[in-house]
Order: C-alpha cells, then structure tokens, then sequence
C-alpha cells in the first residue's frame, strides 16, 4: 500500500504546527505515527542525510565510528499516557525502514536533541509539550538542526510504502506486545554533565531552591543538576497524572501554589518546566513566576549574546534595556527563530542566540566563560536559562526580584481561550484585514478601544499585533496545532497588562 503522507495529514487532524506534528492521541493512531515517521526518514534519505539502506561498503570499509551513524534513528517521550504506544510505533516504523532505534527512555526534548546532533543522527521526540493530556505529538529533528518549514514540506510530499496487513481496522498496529525496556542513557547523562561542566560544581552552594516537579519529564534532572551544582534543593508537587503547564498561560493553582511554596520555605528561587523540559519556569524570592520572555532576556545577558532572535509577542524590554548589539523580530515559533539565527551566524555575528515568549532558549554558537566552553544547542532548553538566571543571581548578590528591577518597566500578559474552532478564529483576524489598513484600525479601535484607546500601527507579520498612541499593546493570534486563541499584551504595569490581557478575553468571546 502507497499513501502521501500529505495526503493523510490533511484528514486526520494531526498537523505540523509551530513545533512538530499535533493532535488528538485518539487521531495519532500507530499507523499515523508509522506513516509519519517513514515519510520522515524517506525526507532525510531524499535530501543525503540518511545514507542509503545498502550498508555493504561501510560494513567491507570496517569503519566501525560511522557504523553508529548510518541508519539510526534516536527516540525518546514524555510523561503522556499516550507516548508509550506511540514512540513503539515510530520505533516499529524506524525497524521496518531498515533503521536502527536508540530509546533514550523518558528524557527532556532538549536532551534527545543533544544526543542527536553530538552524534550527527537524526531523532524523533513524542510529546505534546504543555497542551492537555488528551493530546500528544512528534517533533523530527535532523541530524544537526530542528526541521525548518521547508523540511515540514518536504515531509508531505513523500509518498510512503506500508504493509497495511500489520494494522487493524482501527489503525492500531496488531502485535504491539514489546516494551520499550531497553533505554540507552547516555542522552541523559550527557545533557546533565553539559551544564554541570560549564557552571561548575558547588556554584550554586548556599542557595535554596525549590523543583516544581509535577508531571515534567525533566524533574529528576533538574534536582539532580541543582544538586550537583550545590544547591540545597527541595522537591515539591510530585504528580502521577499528566498536567499541561503552559509557561505561557500559568495556570491559578500553580501561581498560588508557588506563593506559597515561597512564604513557606523562604527559597531563593522555585523552578520547573513544562511537560517535556523545553521551556522553563522560575519564580523570583516570592514565588512569583518570570514571564519566559523576561526569562531570556536574563540568560542573553548572562551568556553576553550579541545578537539575539526573538518571536514578535515578546517583551519590547529586549529592545529598550539595551544589552544587545542586534534584535531580531521573527515569527512565532522555532524554526522562524532557528532561520534568524542562522542568518546572523552567516553575517558573522559571534553569539547567537534566541528565546521564545515561553522562555525555551536556543544556542545557536558557542559560549566561552570563564576559562569553560558551552557548545550549541539550537533547540528550545529549559535548563540553560534556570541555570544562568540562578548564576547571575549568586555572583551578582542580588535577589532575583533585584535583578527584575533593574529591567525597563515593561510587562507582558498572556492567556488563551480554550476549545476555540480555527475557522471562528480566522474570521476574527479577517476582520481586521481589509485592503485599506486606516480602516482596518478604525475598526479595531471600534473592539477595543475602550481598553487601550488609539490604535496606531498594526504589524502582521504574525497574527494581528497592534500599537496604540499610549504605547500598549494587543497581538491577537490563533494557536497553530490546537483548537486555541491567543491574546498576547503589553503595558507599563503588570496589573495594566493582566486587565488588559483578561478584557480581550472577554470582547473575543462575544465578537460574531
């Protein structure tokens, strides 16, 4: 049986997005999750990064250190009830291309993608980062980089050969009975060694530090880190359920929680990540959690990055603080992020680096400090801002609310509307979309000016993001992969923002 893997992506609701393929893990059936991965490894065949199956010249060549990256495929998952029967599927998949696995077990996406690229192998994480537990994904990395856009084409244009008789009627693969009991750790180990090396044992001696465990993959690591580097770390809110914390959109209870964690334990610092350890969350002294964007903006300055990339619903403090030669605006999402780095690497700037609004931060060069050498990681990582957040605040003996302060008084919110049908989003921004763009903000001001005011300008390079007279700011967009409306906003004051942010919500409800 032939099928385009285009073809099924365009009816069975699993859809790349800003970060991988998504979906409902009742639509991620095993023969979803096969046919993708198998148009992912006829993509990587088809460009010269996967050699071809005929492995008789290496093996006559004797050539055992290319022998480990001809045809294997790292694999690893989140904490997801769903991931294990999917990452066996993707591994049955990898088998039947005449590919060799590696299961790297329950570790960071961060983590697999280090693995990957030292060893110049492609990998296939299962996750669905922080949307709810009824979903799931994968996300394809090459062999030294995260699929661009033009890679995600590529993918859907294979056309793919399977044996459908494997299957049955529901597309659930029939013998499905081995475990994915055999886990190779080294991805692990060398992800935890990466910062442990560069930061330096006992650089975080006399702080204390709380790990907001929940359901995130990186929980055990991220104390084991904390620990090695000195810290005096206490572990809390341990789940067996999958709970999806968006750093984007913090949910209530975990905002009180971690105020009270503060008040309780009197730590330096709360810190955690979402599902699968690609974007970070650390609280100041108060329990009062970063916006992610803030959180990069600390890294970068820490890292003492010269040029940085950044979505367009990031803070405008990254321009107005001044720390770095270049910014550049992207769309939303790491591969538009991961393009502009590679774009100022070409015209020879020296560390580069990007962070998204959830505060994921990609290395895209290396960083050489004191006398120790970090070399890239230009994906989304958690542990790298939580670590140069918590190290600027020890050498500089300042509180992390002090280092807050020092910061232009600019403060983003964000949240989102749940369960909201793309094509009742779509009318929406159309609404804001005509030919004649001073109509287009009279309009607008129509919606919302009673909460802003005068509308000025309106960028589009990704949703509708708009200015006003006052210097607030509303960027309306809908999630790319899952039933969602986004409202990003921007004011002078943390409260202004959240108001904002909150009346929005409410005037999109109610927009027909």
């Amino acid at each position: 049986m032939k099928i385009k893997v285009g073809a099924l992506m365009s009816r069975c609701g699993v859809k790349f997005g800003t970060s991988g393929a998504r979906g409902l893990s009742e639509d991620i059936t095993d023969f979803v999750a096969y046919v993708y991965t198998l148009g992912f490894l006829s993509y990587l065949e088809s460009i010269g990064e996967l050699p071809s199956s005929n492995l008789s010249t290496a093996y006559a060549a004797n050539d055992k250190s290319s022998l480990f990256q001809l045809r294997t495929i790292a694999v690893a998952g989140d904490l997801r009830p769903s991931t294990d029967r999917i990452a066996y599927a993707i591994c049955r998949a990898i088998e039947d291309y005449k590919c060799k696995p590696i299961y790297c077990g329950k570790i960071p996406s961060p983590a697999l993608a280090l693995f990957g690229f030292q060893n110049s192998i492609p990998s296939i994480m299962v996750t669905g980062s922080h949307i709810p537990a009824d979903r799931n994904g994968i996300k394809f990395n090459k062999k030294d980089a995260e699929l661009l856009k033009d890679d995600e084409e590529g993918i859907r244009q294979q056309i793919v050969e399977i044996d459908d008789s494997i299957f049955d009627s529901s597309g659930f693969l029939k013998d499905a009975t081995r475990l994915l009991n055999k886990i190779n750790p080294e991805a692990r180990i060398n992800y935890i060694n990466r910062y442990v090396e560069f930061f330096g044992e006992n650089s975080l001696s006399s702080m204390r530090i709380g790990v907001y465990q929940h359901s995130s993959v990186s929980r055990d690591i991220l104390i084991e880190v904390l620990k090695r580097l000195g810290a005096n770390v206490t572990p809390l809110g341990f789940s067996d359920q999958f709970i999806p914390v968006d750093t984007e959109a913090i949910r209530q209870t975990d905002i009180e929680l971690a105020k009270k964690w503060a008040s309780e334990y009197k730590f330096d610092s709360i810190v955690s990540t979402d599902g699968d350890g690609d974007r970070p969350l650390i609280s100041d002294e108060y329990g009062n959690w970063i916006k992610g964007d803030i959180v990069g903006l600390l890294c970068a300055k820490y890292l003492q990055v010269d040029s940085i990339s950044v979505p367009i619903s990031c803070n405008t403090a990254i321009e107005k603080c001044g720390y770095f030669a270049e910014v550049k605006r992207t769309k939303i999402g790491s591969p538009y992020v991961i393009s502009s780095m590679q774009e100022a690497t070409e015209k020879g700037r020296q560390i580069v680096a990007g962070f998204e609004a959830n505060g994921g931060f990609l290395l895209q060069t290396k960083v050489v400090k004191n006398g120790k050498t970090l070399l890239p990681l230009p994906t989304r990582d958690a542990l790298l801002p939580i670590l140069s957040i918590l190290i600027l605040s020890k050498i500089s003996g300042k509180k992390i609310s002090a280092l807050l302060s020092e910061l232009p008084a600019r403060y983003t919110a964000s949240d989102r509307l749940a369960n909201y049908e793309q094509n009742r989003s779509r009318a929406i921004l159309e609404k804001f979309s005509s030919d004649n763009e001073e109509k287009n903000l009279k309009e607008f001001e129509k919606y919302f000016g009673i909460v802003c005011g005068k509308p000025v300008s309106i960028n589009r390079l990704d949703g509708i993001r708009v200015t006003f007279e006052n210097g607030e700011i509303i960027h309306l967009r809908p999630s790319g992969n899952a039933p969602e409306f986004r409202c990003y906003t921007e004011s002078d004051s943390q409260d202004s923002a959240i108001e904002i942010n909150q009346q929005c919500l409410e005037i999109i409800k109610n927009i027909k």
